[in-house]
């Protein structure tokens, strides 16, 4: 049951964060770290803790699809600005999204500085969580330098004054920094690969490597990506989940073998909220983020081929019908359903002016026409609060991620094919034809497929945003109108097709975030992005 298997790490997780009654004759208690706390054996899981709670949550996860073309967010001053070129060095998004991950590299530091004070520790537990610490920074620093560029990188607790001198770090040096973690971390064999059911949640062996994995498919290390991802493949034991693509994101399959990290929730102790951004009003949502056309034209039909494909049998009259199955399991168009806990469905109708859900009815309904059904908890408690899990990494990814080599390389062939989306599509439903390996596709026809798998397999899974920006598409993507549902209409629209959003993606300058001005404004070691 899922109460056993995370309570562990949830309640030490809730109670790092919980104020506690102060002694007024203990230590004072900022300064409790340098006294007493090591001496504590607790000290190091409470610490280590800590840091996992810096690992990014469903709502950052979820809403970084609305700074790319699949999603469209109401609420400015947040992702929407970063998809629209509307942010700037004082963009709150951007600074938040600075010092999170700094927070978290902070945390890291702080353990990984201290860890050796900590009594009572065997020796295989020092180098577990030493292992999980560094896994954890090498992670923001990853989700750093993706964004910034060259980046500030240090491995021990900074003072004041160096925080306020430290220089960027060119990031390829941070590039080789933590792949030198990692791979440490791997090499020495310092965590497990799995964990008991009352530890689920922690940094595997396999969590590094597919991490690793992330790393190298942004820098474009084809061979060495291919290299790590057939070892996650061969040696790991994971695989796809076999009880569909809908199920995989449902409390009651958390903890299955293609989950490689997940952040850890739990009814009534750790909950999120983020589902009433998504759903819609008729269960009690406000649709703050939506997701777009133009992803929804993304999935192919069940036959494999793209909806503009010559023989793909796509018919606009019904234009949901014959489609990739997890176009249904995302996203909830007009007439789709949400399944409810007492086995019922509740159907979404959302044609124009539709009540209560339907295009334009009132400010809560979505502004695309579509509402987002992943992450679908039908078993939430009050105010739609949920303990569903989100999933930072799967093996679906890492299947993605070969593929996405092969093709890069030596080219895909049907072998590698039949390894990597063969198997994704037979999971998702598609027909027999739809699964087969498109032999009469050019090399670069068959990188086009591999990528527009990524974006249908993982779709509002938080890796669109650095996608879009290896691939150098953005300027393509992000510019110009982005679009919602087909209402005929010629005022407001094209082609029929719902203007949203007006978006607007300079590559001389937006492939880099900016440097936010207030560590700016302390630290004059901080140069800034170009164009910033």
């Amino acid at each position: 049951m899922k109460t056993n298997t995370i309570l562990t790490l949830v309640l030490a997780l809730c109670a790092f964060a919980l104020p506690s009654c102060i002694d007024i004759d203990a230590p004072p208690y900022d300064r409790e770290s340098d006294l007493t706390f090591w001496d504590d054996p607790q000290s190091a899981l409470q610490t280590l803790n800590a840091c996992y709670e810096t690992l990014p949550g469903t709502e950052e996860v979820v809403y970084s699809d609305a700074a790319t073309d699949n999603a469209y967010c109401k609420v400015q001053d947040f992702t929407r600005d970063i998809a629209n070129g509307a942010y700037s060095p004082a963009d709150h998004y951007v600074k938040s999204f600075w010092d999170a991950r700094y927070l978290g590299i902070k945390r890291c530091n702080r353990l990984l500085a201290n860890i050796n004070r900590v009594p009572g520790l065997s020796g295989e537990l020092r180098n577990r969580y030493t292992g999980e610490a560094k896994t954890i920074r090498a992670w923001h620093y990853f989700e750093l330098y993706s964004r910034f560029g060259d980046v500030p990188f240090y491995t021990h607790v900074i003072t004041m004054s160096e925080a306020a001198t430290i220089g960027r770090m060119p990031k390829a040096d941070v590039a080789a920094a933590i792949l030198g973690d990692l791979d440490e971390v791997i090499r020495n064999n310092d965590l497990p690969p799995s964990y008991p059911a009352n530890e689920q949640g922690r940094i595997t062996r396999w969590a590094a490597y597919a991490l690793k994995a992330r790393i190298l498919l942004f820098d474009g290390r084809w061979n060495d990506l291919k290299t790590v991802t057939d070892t996650i493949m061969t040696h790991s034991g994971c695989r796809l989940f076999d009880g569909g693509y809908a199920a995989l994101f449902t409390v009651a399959h958390e903890g299955n073998p293609e989950i490689i990290l997940d952040v850890q929730y739990l009814k009534g102790l750790r909950e999120n909220r983020t589902q009433a951004q998504f759903l819609p009003p008729s269960l009690g949502g406000y649709s703050q983020l939506s997701p777009l056309q133009e992803l929804v034209d993304s999935y192919p039909m069940q036959n494999g081929k793209a909806i503009g494909e010559r023989g793909s049998d796509y018919d606009a009259q019904q234009p949901f019908a014959n489609r990739d199955p997890r176009l249904a399991a995302t996203i909830a168009y007009d007439g789709n359903t949400y399944p409810l806990i007492d086995g019922s469905t509740a159907v979404v109708r959302t044609t124009p002016g539709a009540s209560p859900d339907g295009y334009g009815f009132s400010s809560n309904c979505s502004a695309t026409g579509y509402y987002l059904k992943k992450y679908w908890d039908n078993d939430y408690r009050a105010s739609l609060s949920s303990g569903l899990n989100t999933i930072l990494i799967r093996y679906a990814d890492v299947l993605l991620m070969y593929a996405e080599a092969c093709a890069e390389t030596t080219g895909l062939t049907a072998g590698e094919w039949n390894r990597t989306i063969g198997l994704l599509r037979a999971r998702a439903g598609f027909t027999s034809e739809g699964c087969a390996f498109p032999s009469d596709k050019t090399t670069d026809e068959l990188i086009q497929i591999v990528r527009n798998e990524r974006r249908c397999e993982l779709a509002f899974e938080g890796v669109r945003l650095k996608d879009i920006y290896r691939w150098r598409i953005a300027e393509t993507v992000l510019n110009g109108w982005c679009h919602g549902l087909y209402t005929g209409e010629t005022i407001g629209t094209d082609n029929g097709f719902v203007r949203v959003e007006q978006r607007r993606f300079l590559p001389a300058k937006h492939y880099l975030w900016p440097i936010p001005q207030t560590d700016r404004d302390i630290n004059k070691n901080l140069t800034p992005n170009p164009g910033w």
